[in-house]
């Protein structure tokens, strides 16, 4: 039996409008299956990432740490990476991504909270105490002393006056002459004249015996 031509094109035109309804419907699809946020929280950090978003709305990610803005509201395309650090916290704390999605009717919007631990902390190292050096003595001075007062050639009205002997004091032994030299000096003469005699006289007895 023989098909008609014209069947024959009736069924390739069936086929074709077939496929191409699937690829539409499968390309359509495509991107609603793709969106892909991911994001992760550590004790110190938050790191964001939003990939395969439709890029011709306007999509918006927010971040804020127990209730307070991390990241305010940011509008994004297509992609959104950011990493974020976390304010310094002694106890944990609450991480909230919010991230609406501006195509259709929102379906992969996201509303999520993590929690950010205390980070440790890191033992302190000991170090070792640094020697203290010895103070320097202090250098002698080179400047010369400073010269005394010239003592004035004049005795100071107020030194004290040499007291007088006093009358009960022996007297000092005598260094020069005194009242009784002439006495003494005649008692002399005195003498040699009387042994000039004596010597006289007894010549005088010498020559006469002879």
């Amino acid at each position: 039996m023989t098909i008609p031509r014209r069947s024959w094109r009736g069924a390739g035109a069936l086929v074709a409008a077939a496929v191409v309804g699937l690829t539409g419907g499968v390309i359509a699809a495509g991107p609603a299956v793709a969106h892909t946020p991911t994001w992760a929280v550590t004790c110190s950090e938050v790191t964001v990432d939003l990939t395969n978003y439709t890029s011709d709305v306007p999509n918006t990610v927010t971040v804020s740490v127990d209730g307070k803005d991390l990241l305010p509201t940011e509008t994004f395309g297509r992609e959104f990476h950011k990493k974020l650090a976390l304010p310094d916290h002694d106890k944990p704390v609450t991480v909230r991504l919010v991230v609406k999605d501006a195509d259709g009717d929102g379906k992969h919007s996201i509303d999520q909270s993590k929690t950010a631990e205390v980070c440790d902390e890191p033992s302190p190292t000991p170090t070792e105490p640094t020697p203290t050096e010895p103070a320097p003595s202090e250098t002698p001075s080179t400047e010369p002393p400073e010269p005394s007062a010239t003592p004035s050639e004049q005795p100071s009205e107020s030194a004290p006056a040499v007291p007088a002997p006093s009358p009960s004091t022996p007297d000092l032994a005598e260094t020069g002459s005194s009242s009784s030299t002439p006495v003494i000096g005649g008692a002399a003469v005195a003498v040699l004249l009387a042994g000039g005699g004596i010597l006289w006289a007894v010549r005088k007895r010498r020559t006469a015996q002879n």
